[in-house]
Protein backbone atom coordinates (compact mmCIF):
# COMPACT_ATOMS: atom_id res chain seq x y z
CA UNK A 1 0.00 0.00 0.00
CA UNK A 2 1.44 3.38 -0.94
CA UNK A 3 1.72 6.14 1.64
CA UNK A 4 -0.96 8.10 -0.24
CA UNK A 5 -3.47 5.23 -0.37
CA UNK A 6 -2.74 4.29 3.24
CA UNK A 7 -3.50 7.84 4.37
CA UNK A 8 -6.76 7.79 2.40
CA UNK A 9 -7.69 4.44 3.95
CA UNK A 10 -7.23 5.69 7.47
CA UNK A 11 -8.99 8.98 6.70
CA UNK A 12 -12.01 7.26 5.12
CA UNK A 13 -12.29 4.73 7.91
CA UNK A 14 -12.20 7.53 10.45
CA UNK A 15 -14.97 9.41 8.72
CA UNK A 16 -17.09 6.27 8.45
CA UNK A 17 -16.73 5.59 12.16
CA UNK A 18 -17.32 9.26 12.99
CA UNK A 19 -14.92 8.82 15.90
CA UNK A 20 -11.23 8.64 16.78
CA UNK A 21 -9.81 5.64 14.89
CA UNK A 22 -7.08 3.62 16.58
CA UNK A 23 -4.82 1.35 14.55
CA UNK A 24 -2.69 -0.79 16.84
CA UNK A 25 0.87 -1.40 15.76
CA UNK A 26 0.50 -5.17 15.42
CA UNK A 27 -2.36 -4.79 12.91
CA UNK A 28 -0.20 -2.84 10.47
CA UNK A 29 2.41 -5.56 10.29
CA UNK A 30 6.16 -5.38 9.89
CA UNK A 31 7.56 -2.31 8.27
CA UNK A 32 4.62 -0.08 9.18
CA UNK A 33 4.12 2.28 12.07
CA UNK A 34 0.94 3.15 13.87
CA UNK A 35 -0.45 6.68 13.35
CA UNK A 36 1.85 9.18 15.03
CA UNK A 37 3.94 6.15 16.09
CA UNK A 38 1.87 5.82 19.26
CA UNK A 39 1.61 2.71 21.39
CA UNK A 40 -1.98 1.74 22.18
CA UNK A 41 -2.25 0.76 25.83
CA UNK A 42 -4.80 -0.73 28.21
CA UNK A 43 -4.31 0.10 31.88
CA UNK A 44 -5.67 -2.43 34.37
CA UNK A 45 -5.85 -0.84 37.81
CA UNK A 46 -6.56 2.87 37.56
CA UNK A 47 -6.12 4.17 41.09
CA UNK A 48 -3.05 4.63 43.29
CA UNK A 49 0.02 3.21 41.60
CA UNK A 50 -2.09 2.35 38.57
CA UNK A 51 -2.75 6.03 38.00
CA UNK A 52 0.92 6.93 37.92
CA UNK A 53 1.85 3.90 35.78
CA UNK A 54 -0.78 4.79 33.19
CA UNK A 55 -0.03 8.51 33.17
CA UNK A 56 3.73 7.94 32.98
CA UNK A 57 3.22 5.62 30.02
CA UNK A 58 0.75 8.04 28.42
CA UNK A 59 3.57 10.58 28.64
CA UNK A 60 1.46 13.71 28.13
CA UNK A 61 -0.21 12.30 25.05
CA UNK A 62 2.82 10.72 23.39
CA UNK A 63 0.94 7.39 23.53
CA UNK A 64 -2.72 6.32 23.41
CA UNK A 65 -4.56 5.03 26.46
CA UNK A 66 -7.31 3.05 24.77
CA UNK A 67 -8.97 1.54 27.83
CA UNK A 68 -8.89 1.63 31.62
CA UNK A 69 -10.01 -1.27 33.80
CA UNK A 70 -10.80 -1.19 37.50
CA UNK A 71 -13.22 -3.09 39.72
CA UNK A 72 -13.98 0.04 41.76
CA UNK A 73 -15.52 3.14 40.17
CA UNK A 74 -14.23 5.26 43.05
CA UNK A 75 -10.62 4.46 42.21
CA UNK A 76 -10.82 5.64 38.60
CA UNK A 77 -12.66 8.93 39.00
CA UNK A 78 -9.46 10.92 38.69
CA UNK A 79 -8.01 9.11 35.68
CA UNK A 80 -11.34 9.08 33.84
CA UNK A 81 -11.38 12.84 34.17
CA UNK A 82 -7.79 13.13 32.93
CA UNK A 83 -8.28 10.63 30.06
CA UNK A 84 -11.89 11.07 28.95
CA UNK A 85 -11.38 9.32 25.56
CA UNK A 86 -10.38 6.01 27.17
CA UNK A 87 -13.07 3.33 27.40
CA UNK A 88 -13.80 2.07 30.91
CA UNK A 89 -14.38 -1.52 32.02
CA UNK A 90 -14.64 -3.36 35.33
CA UNK A 91 -13.72 -6.86 34.15
CA UNK A 92 -10.29 -7.23 32.52
CA UNK A 93 -11.46 -10.29 30.63
CA UNK A 94 -14.32 -8.40 29.00
CA UNK A 95 -11.97 -5.51 28.28
CA UNK A 96 -9.44 -7.76 26.54
CA UNK A 97 -12.20 -9.45 24.55
CA UNK A 98 -13.61 -6.11 23.40
CA UNK A 99 -10.41 -4.13 22.93
CA UNK A 100 -7.96 -6.90 22.06
CA UNK A 101 -7.67 -5.80 18.43
CA UNK A 102 -7.22 -2.16 19.42
CA UNK A 103 -4.28 -2.45 21.80
CA UNK A 104 -0.61 -3.34 21.71
CA UNK A 105 0.25 -3.42 25.40
CA UNK A 106 -1.22 -3.84 28.88
CA UNK A 107 -0.25 -2.31 32.24
CA UNK A 108 -1.15 -4.38 35.32
CA UNK A 109 -1.22 -2.31 38.52
CA UNK A 110 -3.62 -4.26 40.71
CA UNK A 111 -3.28 -5.93 44.14
CA UNK A 112 -0.60 -8.63 44.21
CA UNK A 113 -2.98 -11.59 44.14
CA UNK A 114 -4.30 -10.74 40.65
CA UNK A 115 -1.02 -9.90 38.88
CA UNK A 116 -0.46 -13.36 37.40
CA UNK A 117 -3.97 -14.10 36.11
CA UNK A 118 -4.19 -10.74 34.34
CA UNK A 119 -0.67 -10.79 32.93
CA UNK A 120 -1.07 -14.34 31.61
CA UNK A 121 -4.32 -13.49 29.84
CA UNK A 122 -2.72 -10.45 28.22
CA UNK A 123 0.37 -12.38 27.11
CA UNK A 124 -1.74 -15.19 25.63
CA UNK A 125 -3.03 -12.51 23.28
CA UNK A 126 0.57 -11.48 22.50
CA UNK A 127 0.29 -8.15 24.27
CA UNK A 128 3.37 -6.56 25.76
CA UNK A 129 2.99 -6.27 29.53
CA UNK A 130 4.14 -4.02 32.35
CA UNK A 131 3.38 -5.56 35.76
CA UNK A 132 3.78 -3.84 39.09
CA UNK A 133 6.08 -5.36 41.68
CA UNK A 134 6.17 -7.99 42.97
CA UNK A 135 5.70 -9.72 39.65
CA UNK A 136 3.52 -12.40 41.23
CA UNK A 137 1.92 -13.53 44.47
CA UNK A 138 3.84 -16.78 44.79
CA UNK A 139 6.97 -18.48 43.45
CA UNK A 140 5.16 -20.73 40.96
CA UNK A 141 3.36 -17.78 39.40
CA UNK A 142 6.63 -15.89 38.96
CA UNK A 143 8.16 -18.88 37.16
CA UNK A 144 5.17 -19.40 34.85
CA UNK A 145 4.86 -15.71 33.95
CA UNK A 146 8.51 -15.51 32.91
CA UNK A 147 8.17 -18.67 30.81
CA UNK A 148 5.04 -17.36 29.08
CA UNK A 149 6.75 -14.06 28.23
CA UNK A 150 9.57 -15.94 26.49
CA UNK A 151 7.12 -18.22 24.68
CA UNK A 152 4.99 -15.35 23.37
CA UNK A 153 7.99 -13.08 22.67
CA UNK A 154 6.45 -9.99 24.22
CA UNK A 155 8.24 -7.02 25.74
CA UNK A 156 7.98 -7.05 29.53
CA UNK A 157 8.87 -4.86 32.48
CA UNK A 158 8.28 -5.22 36.23
CA UNK A 159 7.39 -2.03 38.06
CA UNK A 160 10.45 -1.72 40.28
CA UNK A 161 11.34 1.67 38.85
CA UNK A 162 14.61 2.00 40.73
CA UNK A 163 15.96 -0.62 38.32
CA UNK A 164 16.06 2.18 35.73
CA UNK A 165 17.72 4.65 38.09
CA UNK A 166 21.27 5.96 37.91
CA UNK A 167 22.09 4.67 41.40
CA UNK A 168 22.20 0.97 40.62
CA UNK A 169 24.34 1.64 37.53
CA UNK A 170 26.72 3.72 39.58
CA UNK A 171 27.03 0.88 42.10
CA UNK A 172 27.77 -1.61 39.31
CA UNK A 173 30.52 0.66 37.96
CA UNK A 174 32.09 1.05 41.40
CA UNK A 175 31.93 -2.69 42.07
CA UNK A 176 33.34 -3.54 38.66
CA UNK A 177 36.16 -1.12 39.41
CA UNK A 178 37.16 -3.38 42.31
CA UNK A 179 36.54 -0.70 44.94
CA UNK A 180 35.06 -2.96 47.63
CA UNK A 181 36.47 -6.33 46.50
CA UNK A 182 34.50 -9.57 46.85
CA UNK A 183 31.20 -9.16 48.71
CA UNK A 184 30.36 -11.76 51.35
CA UNK A 185 27.50 -10.10 53.25
CA UNK A 186 24.46 -8.03 52.28
CA UNK A 187 22.19 -6.33 54.83
CA UNK A 188 18.84 -4.82 53.79
CA UNK A 189 16.02 -3.26 55.80
CA UNK A 190 12.75 -1.36 55.48
CA UNK A 191 10.42 0.42 57.87
CA UNK A 192 7.46 -1.37 56.25
CA UNK A 193 4.79 -2.37 57.09
CA UNK A 194 3.23 1.08 57.31
CA UNK A 195 -0.26 -0.46 57.24
CA UNK A 196 -2.00 -2.61 59.89
CA UNK A 197 -0.21 -5.95 60.07
CA UNK A 198 0.28 -8.67 62.66
CA UNK A 199 -3.32 -8.26 63.81
CA UNK A 200 -6.35 -10.55 63.72
CA UNK A 201 -8.41 -10.50 60.56
CA UNK A 202 -10.91 -7.65 60.96
CA UNK A 203 -14.59 -8.48 61.22
CA UNK A 204 -16.35 -8.65 57.86
CA UNK A 205 -19.91 -8.94 56.59
CA UNK A 206 -20.40 -5.34 55.50
CA UNK A 207 -22.57 -4.33 52.56
CA UNK A 208 -20.60 -4.09 49.33
CA UNK A 209 -20.47 -0.51 47.99
CA UNK A 210 -22.39 -0.09 44.74
CA UNK A 211 -19.25 1.18 43.01
CA UNK A 212 -17.27 -2.02 43.72
CA UNK A 213 -17.41 -5.45 42.10
CA UNK A 214 -16.22 -7.42 45.13
CA UNK A 215 -16.16 -10.79 43.39
CA UNK A 216 -13.84 -9.43 40.69
CA UNK A 217 -11.63 -7.81 43.33
CA UNK A 218 -11.21 -11.21 45.02
CA UNK A 219 -10.32 -12.79 41.68
CA UNK A 220 -8.48 -16.10 42.25
CA UNK A 221 -8.43 -15.69 46.06
CA UNK A 222 -10.86 -17.73 48.14
CA UNK A 223 -14.21 -16.13 48.78
CA UNK A 224 -14.61 -13.97 51.87
CA UNK A 225 -17.30 -11.48 52.75
CA UNK A 226 -16.60 -7.89 51.81
CA UNK A 227 -14.39 -6.09 54.29
CA UNK A 228 -13.77 -2.33 54.06
CA UNK A 229 -10.64 -2.80 56.20
CA UNK A 230 -8.87 -4.25 53.14
CA UNK A 231 -9.46 -1.59 50.50
CA UNK A 232 -7.91 0.30 48.87
CA UNK A 233 -4.44 -0.18 50.46
CA UNK A 234 -4.52 -2.41 53.54
CA UNK A 235 -4.83 -5.75 51.72
CA UNK A 236 -1.01 -5.92 51.74
CA UNK A 237 -0.83 -7.51 55.18
CA UNK A 238 -2.99 -10.55 54.36
CA UNK A 239 -1.57 -13.59 52.56
CA UNK A 240 -4.67 -14.13 50.43
CA UNK A 241 -4.03 -10.81 48.69
CA UNK A 242 -0.69 -9.28 49.59
CA UNK A 243 2.94 -10.24 50.08
CA UNK A 244 3.76 -8.15 53.14
CA UNK A 245 6.76 -5.91 53.64
CA UNK A 246 8.97 -8.10 51.45
CA UNK A 247 6.56 -7.91 48.53
CA UNK A 248 6.14 -4.18 48.93
CA UNK A 249 9.78 -3.14 49.23
CA UNK A 250 11.92 -6.19 48.47
CA UNK A 251 11.88 -5.62 44.71
CA UNK A 252 13.04 -2.03 45.27
CA UNK A 253 15.74 -2.64 47.86
CA UNK A 254 17.13 -6.00 46.75
CA UNK A 255 17.49 -5.01 43.10
CA UNK A 256 20.86 -3.21 43.58
CA UNK A 257 22.63 -6.17 45.26
CA UNK A 258 21.14 -8.62 42.74
CA UNK A 259 22.32 -6.50 39.82
CA UNK A 260 25.71 -5.67 41.33
CA UNK A 261 26.57 -9.23 42.40
CA UNK A 262 24.75 -11.21 39.73
CA UNK A 263 23.05 -13.45 42.29
CA UNK A 264 19.92 -15.34 41.31
CA UNK A 265 18.64 -18.47 43.10
CA UNK A 266 18.87 -18.89 46.87
CA UNK A 267 20.42 -22.08 48.25
CA UNK A 268 18.46 -21.95 51.51
CA UNK A 269 16.39 -19.61 53.65
CA UNK A 270 15.52 -19.21 57.32
CA UNK A 271 13.74 -16.56 59.34
CA UNK A 272 12.35 -15.36 62.62
CA UNK A 273 9.33 -13.15 63.13
CA UNK A 274 8.02 -10.77 65.75
CA UNK A 275 5.30 -11.93 68.14
CA UNK A 276 2.37 -10.10 69.72
CA UNK A 277 1.20 -11.12 73.21
CA UNK A 278 -2.30 -10.22 74.30
CA UNK A 279 -2.23 -12.99 76.92
CA UNK A 280 0.62 -14.08 79.15
CA UNK A 281 2.97 -16.68 77.68
CA UNK A 282 0.88 -17.40 74.57
CA UNK A 283 1.65 -15.39 71.43
CA UNK A 284 -1.10 -14.49 69.00
CA UNK A 285 -1.21 -16.97 66.12
CA UNK A 286 -2.42 -15.37 62.90
CA UNK A 287 -1.36 -17.61 60.00
CA UNK A 288 -3.60 -15.79 57.53
CA UNK A 289 -1.70 -12.54 58.05
CA UNK A 290 1.85 -11.29 57.67
CA UNK A 291 3.79 -10.75 60.92
CA UNK A 292 4.51 -7.35 62.51
CA UNK A 293 8.24 -7.77 61.81
CA UNK A 294 10.62 -10.34 60.42
CA UNK A 295 14.26 -11.16 59.77
CA UNK A 296 15.04 -13.39 56.81
CA UNK A 297 18.43 -14.86 55.88
CA UNK A 298 19.18 -16.26 52.42
CA UNK A 299 22.40 -17.83 51.17
CA UNK A 300 23.67 -17.56 47.59
CA UNK A 301 26.58 -19.20 45.84
CA UNK A 302 29.48 -17.46 44.13
CA UNK A 303 28.81 -15.91 40.72
CA UNK A 304 30.91 -14.79 37.77
CA UNK A 305 30.49 -11.23 38.93
CA UNK A 306 31.22 -11.98 42.59
CA UNK A 307 33.35 -15.10 43.20
CA UNK A 308 32.30 -15.44 46.83
CA UNK A 309 29.30 -16.97 48.63
CA UNK A 310 26.91 -14.32 49.93
CA UNK A 311 24.76 -14.18 53.04
CA UNK A 312 21.84 -11.80 52.55
CA UNK A 313 19.80 -10.70 55.56
CA UNK A 314 16.48 -8.85 55.32
CA UNK A 315 14.88 -6.89 58.19
CA UNK A 316 11.45 -5.24 58.35
CA UNK A 317 8.88 -3.91 60.79
CA UNK A 318 11.26 -1.54 62.56
CA UNK A 319 14.19 -3.95 62.69
CA UNK A 320 17.35 -2.91 60.93
CA UNK A 321 20.86 -4.11 60.30
CA UNK A 322 23.57 -3.35 62.86
CA UNK A 323 25.81 -0.42 62.01
CA UNK A 324 28.94 -2.06 60.53
CA UNK A 325 32.47 -1.31 61.56
CA UNK A 326 34.00 0.81 58.88
CA UNK A 327 31.15 3.33 58.73
CA UNK A 328 31.25 6.21 61.25
CA UNK A 329 28.52 5.78 63.85
CA UNK A 330 27.20 9.27 63.12
CA UNK A 331 26.63 8.54 59.41
CA UNK A 332 23.09 7.70 58.29
CA UNK A 333 22.96 4.65 56.05
CA UNK A 334 20.48 4.33 53.19
CA UNK A 335 17.67 6.86 52.87
CA UNK A 336 18.24 10.23 54.55
CA UNK A 337 15.90 9.27 57.40
CA UNK A 338 17.35 5.76 57.67
CA UNK A 339 13.96 4.14 57.00
CA UNK A 340 15.30 1.92 54.20
CA UNK A 341 18.84 0.85 53.48
CA UNK A 342 21.22 -1.55 51.79
CA UNK A 343 24.77 -2.50 52.86
CA UNK A 344 27.19 -4.58 50.77
CA UNK A 345 30.23 -5.64 52.82
CA UNK A 346 33.26 -6.62 50.78
CA UNK A 347 36.84 -7.70 51.32
CA UNK A 348 38.15 -4.19 50.59
CA UNK A 349 35.32 -1.88 51.62
CA UNK A 350 31.62 -1.26 52.09
CA UNK A 351 29.03 0.08 49.65
CA UNK A 352 25.62 1.40 50.71
CA UNK A 353 22.48 2.84 49.15
CA UNK A 354 18.87 3.67 49.88
CA UNK A 355 15.58 2.97 48.11
CA UNK A 356 15.88 2.51 44.31
CA UNK A 357 19.66 2.45 44.69
CA UNK A 358 19.67 6.16 45.50
CA UNK A 359 22.34 7.81 47.69
CA UNK A 360 25.11 5.31 46.82
CA UNK A 361 28.25 5.60 48.94
CA UNK A 362 31.53 3.74 49.43
CA UNK A 363 33.46 3.46 52.71
CA UNK A 364 37.06 2.37 53.09
CA UNK A 365 39.33 2.54 56.13
CA UNK A 366 36.53 3.98 58.25
CA UNK A 367 35.82 6.94 55.94
CA UNK A 368 33.50 7.72 53.05
CA UNK A 369 35.36 7.80 49.75
CA UNK A 370 34.75 11.05 47.83
CA UNK A 371 32.74 10.45 44.65
CA UNK A 372 35.44 12.04 42.50
CA UNK A 373 37.88 9.32 43.58
CA UNK A 374 35.56 6.49 42.46
CA UNK A 375 35.28 4.97 38.96
CA UNK A 376 33.53 7.22 36.48
CA UNK A 377 30.24 6.55 34.73
CA UNK A 378 30.47 4.34 31.65
CA UNK A 379 27.22 2.37 31.51
CA UNK A 380 24.35 3.84 29.46
CA UNK A 381 21.66 5.56 31.53
CA UNK A 382 17.89 5.36 31.13
CA UNK A 383 16.45 8.68 30.00
CA UNK A 384 14.71 10.12 33.05
CA UNK A 385 16.31 7.60 35.42
CA UNK A 386 13.77 5.83 37.62
CA UNK A 387 11.17 8.26 36.29
CA UNK A 388 11.76 6.84 32.81
CA UNK A 389 10.99 3.24 33.73
CA UNK A 390 7.56 3.27 32.05
CA UNK A 391 8.67 5.14 28.95
CA UNK A 392 11.65 2.81 28.53
CA UNK A 393 9.17 -0.07 28.34
CA UNK A 394 6.98 1.87 25.90
CA UNK A 395 9.89 2.52 23.55
CA UNK A 396 10.94 -1.13 23.75
CA UNK A 397 7.39 -2.18 22.84
CA UNK A 398 7.57 0.03 19.77
CA UNK A 399 10.94 -1.41 18.80
CA UNK A 400 9.68 -4.99 19.16
CA UNK A 401 10.71 -8.05 21.13
CA UNK A 402 14.45 -8.40 21.56
CA UNK A 403 15.25 -5.08 19.87
CA UNK A 404 15.81 -2.85 22.91
CA UNK A 405 17.03 -3.43 26.45
CA UNK A 406 14.74 -2.83 29.41
CA UNK A 407 15.77 -2.65 33.05
CA UNK A 408 13.56 -5.32 34.60
CA UNK A 409 12.34 -7.78 31.93
CA UNK A 410 10.62 -10.91 33.15
CA UNK A 411 13.70 -13.01 32.33
CA UNK A 412 15.31 -11.09 35.19
CA UNK A 413 12.24 -10.09 37.21
CA UNK A 414 10.85 -13.64 37.35
CA UNK A 415 13.82 -15.31 39.09
CA UNK A 416 14.36 -12.15 41.14
CA UNK A 417 10.75 -12.23 42.38
CA UNK A 418 11.09 -15.93 43.17
CA UNK A 419 14.03 -15.12 45.42
CA UNK A 420 12.17 -12.26 47.12
CA UNK A 421 9.16 -14.50 47.75
CA UNK A 422 11.42 -17.19 49.25
CA UNK A 423 11.39 -15.00 52.34
CA UNK A 424 7.60 -15.21 52.53
CA UNK A 425 7.73 -18.97 52.09
CA UNK A 426 10.01 -19.14 55.13
CA UNK A 427 7.79 -16.79 57.16
CA UNK A 428 4.67 -18.83 56.46
CA UNK A 429 6.50 -22.06 57.23
CA UNK A 430 7.71 -20.49 60.49
CA UNK A 431 4.09 -20.07 61.57
CA UNK A 432 3.08 -23.71 60.99
CA UNK A 433 2.19 -25.44 64.25
CA UNK A 434 0.68 -28.52 65.78
CA UNK A 435 -1.50 -28.08 68.85
CA UNK A 436 -2.55 -24.87 70.57
CA UNK A 437 -1.66 -22.57 73.42
CA UNK A 438 1.44 -23.11 75.54
CA UNK A 439 1.83 -26.70 74.35
CA UNK A 440 1.81 -25.81 70.63
CA UNK A 441 4.73 -27.15 68.65
CA UNK A 442 6.00 -24.95 65.82
CA UNK A 443 7.18 -27.45 63.24
CA UNK A 444 8.58 -25.17 60.54
CA UNK A 445 11.16 -23.19 62.46
CA UNK A 446 14.21 -24.43 60.64
CA UNK A 447 16.49 -23.63 57.73
CA UNK A 448 14.77 -24.61 54.49
CA UNK A 449 16.95 -26.06 51.75
CA UNK A 450 15.81 -24.98 48.29
CA UNK A 451 15.86 -26.78 44.94
CA UNK A 452 15.33 -23.83 42.58
CA UNK A 453 15.11 -25.93 39.42
CA UNK A 454 12.14 -27.89 40.73
CA UNK A 455 10.77 -25.12 43.00
CA UNK A 456 10.80 -27.33 46.08
CA UNK A 457 11.95 -27.26 49.69
CA UNK A 458 13.85 -30.52 50.03
CA UNK A 459 13.99 -30.97 53.80
CA UNK A 460 10.53 -29.94 55.04
CA UNK A 461 7.64 -31.02 52.84
CA UNK A 462 4.98 -28.96 54.62
CA UNK A 463 6.64 -25.73 53.43
CA UNK A 464 5.94 -26.61 49.80
CA UNK A 465 2.27 -25.74 50.20
CA UNK A 466 3.38 -22.10 50.02
CA UNK A 467 5.17 -22.44 46.67
CA UNK A 468 1.89 -22.49 44.77
CA UNK A 469 -1.53 -21.45 46.03
CA UNK A 470 -4.91 -22.92 45.17
CA UNK A 471 -7.15 -20.82 42.91
CA UNK A 472 -10.83 -20.25 43.47
CA UNK A 473 -13.17 -22.13 41.13
CA UNK A 474 -13.44 -20.36 37.79
CA UNK A 475 -9.97 -18.84 37.96
CA UNK A 476 -6.87 -20.34 36.39
CA UNK A 477 -3.50 -19.22 35.10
Amino acid sequence: MSNHSRRDFIKNASVAAASFYIVPRHVLGKGYQAPSDKLNIMGIGGGGKGYSDIMNSYNKGAENIVAIVDVDDRQVARIKKDLPKANYYKDFRAALDKEGNNIDAVIVSTPDHTHATIAMEAMRRKKHVYVQKPLAHDIYEARIIAEKAREMQVVTQMGNQGSSGDGVRTMIEWFDGGVIGKVHSVQVWTNRPVWPQGIKYPSAGFEVPKELDWDLWLGPAKYREYNPALLPFKWRGWWDYGTGALGDMGCHLLDPPFKVLGIRDAIDVECSVGSVFLNDWVPEWIPEGCPPSSMVTLHYGATKRNPSPVTLTWYDGGLRAPHPEGIPSTDTIGDPDGSNGVILIGSKGIMTCGTYGMYPKVYKNGKQVPAEELPKAKLPRVVGGDGGHNTQWVEACKAGFGKMEVSSPFDYAGPFTESVLMGNLAIRSYMLREGEGRTAKYIGRQKLNWDATNMRVTNFEAANQFVRREYRAGWTL
